[in-house]
Order: structure tokens, then sequence, then C-alpha cells
């Protein structure tokens, strides 16, 4: 098996860098946390078939609703996003909740916790397959755990999500982080190639 790959240890952004140009990420990191300031993140490292480690804390934001409450994003291959929300207490949770491969599937439950709780990722994929003209051979399929609670199972992706750096399937991609105007926050955040 391959080694794991640290995307961030608390010590820097050096792994990852702005979407929009290339420049080094600038996200505010302090006492091992990062946190959303400004600009879509994406990591330098590309994977195919991997175990992906992330873990996340939305801020305590009591005035706000819906999307704006706690908003960023976890794009898998830079295509697939995997949405982060204050969503704790929704008992039914929607494909643009927390958890929710964003405007694709929601989560099978909600296994959030209140604002300020750290919460974990632990998303399993196999890479779609590409035929030699881009056209997709084999849809890619994901398994997320939240928490170590089953909110996706083994499901295929028929497509990309839109606003990440890719506006198609990919084989290999980046890990990105969304800026959605709320100041979340990450640690821990590996990648354990599996192909």
């Amino acid at each position: 098996m391959k080694e794991k790959v640290i995307l961030f240890d608390g010590k820097n952004l050096d792994a990852f860098v702005k979407v929009k140009d290339g420049s080094p990420a600038s996200w505010e990191v302090k006492d091992g946390v990062a946190t959303v300031t400004k600009d879509d993140i994406v990591s330098k490292y590309e994977f195919s078939d991997a175990h992906i480690h992330v873990e996340f804390r939305i801020p305590d934001m009591p005035e706000e609703t819906g999307q704006s409450k706690g908003n960023s994003g976890v794009y898998i291959q830079g295509c697939y996003e995997l949405q982060v929300l204050d969503s704790f207490g929704i008992e039914t949770p929607q494909k643009d909740d927390c958890g929710a491969i964003y405007n694709i599937f929601a989560p099978l439950v909600n296994a959030c916790v209140p604002a300020l709780e750290w919460q974990t990722y632990d998303i399993i994929l196999r890479s779609a397959r590409l035929n030699a003209d881009g056209s997709v051979e084999k849809h890619a399929v994901i398994t997320v755990l939240q928490n170590g609670r089953v909110i996706h199972n083994n499901i295929e992706l028929p497509s990309n999500t839109p606003g990440g750096v890719y506006e198609r399937v990919v084989e290999k991609g980046p890990l990105m982080l969304q800026d959605h105007w709320c100041p979340v926050s990450f640690r821990n955040i590996w990648v354990q190639p599996l192909d």
C-alpha cells in the first residue's frame, strides 16, 4: 500500500494553492487549525482511488440560516462537493445539507454534531474510469462516514457537482476546500492512495 499523503498537519498550508491563480494558500493557520479567510484552495497533490480524511469545525452563526450558516465544501478530486454546513438537528437532511453530495444525494442520516465541535469525514473513493476520448466508462463510487457513521454507502456518482476545479468528471484530481464566506476551520487532512 502506498504511503499516506499529509495535506495539512497543523503547521502550514504549503500543500495547497489558491484555485484562482495558483498562488500560495493564505488562510489563517493558528494553533494547528486552518480557518477559511478568502479564496478556495486546492491541494497540489492529485489522487485517484483513495481514502480521504478531513476534520472540520463549523462556526457558531446563530443569526444565520440555511446556506449562510457555516457553509464550506470538500471537493473530492476537485469535482464532487461533499457539503459542509451547520445542519445539526435537522431531522431529514436534504441534498444541500451537511454530508450531502451537493444537489445529487442527501446523506442517509444526519450525523452532525453542534457548531464549534470537531467533525470528521472519512471518504472512500473508487475513481471514475474514462475512455480515451474522455467519456465516462465507469462512474466514481463513494462511501462516506461522518463522525464514524455511514452517510453514503457505496453510491455511484452520476456527474460532477458545480463550483469545483473541474466542471467535468476526472480520473485523478486534487482536494479542494471551499471559501463560502464563513469562517469554517479544518485540521488533520490526509489522503491514503488505494490504487
